[in-house]
């Protein structure tokens, strides 16, 4: 059977973002690899406020376009 890491369930409040688990063990990782985990998690938090400026203001422009 083959054993794929990705379907196996993990513990609560953990989620994966690369190869970085949120929660997971940092004591075997080196500095280069904290440093390259840092900017992915950074990338990904300024995907995550851009995707919610968008939809923030998609609901405000449907306020709008309702309000009578």
């Amino acid at each position: 059977m083959f054993d794929d890491a990705e379907n196996r369930p993990r513990p609560q409040g953990q989620h994966q973002i690369g190869q970085h688990q949120i929660g997971q063990d940092l004591s075997a990782l080196s500095v280069s690899d904290l440093d390259e985990r840092i900017d992915a998690l950074r990338r990904e938090i300024a995907r995550l406020e851009e995707d919610r400026r968008r939809k923030q203001a998609s609901q405000e422009a449907a306020r709008a376009a309702f309000k009578f």
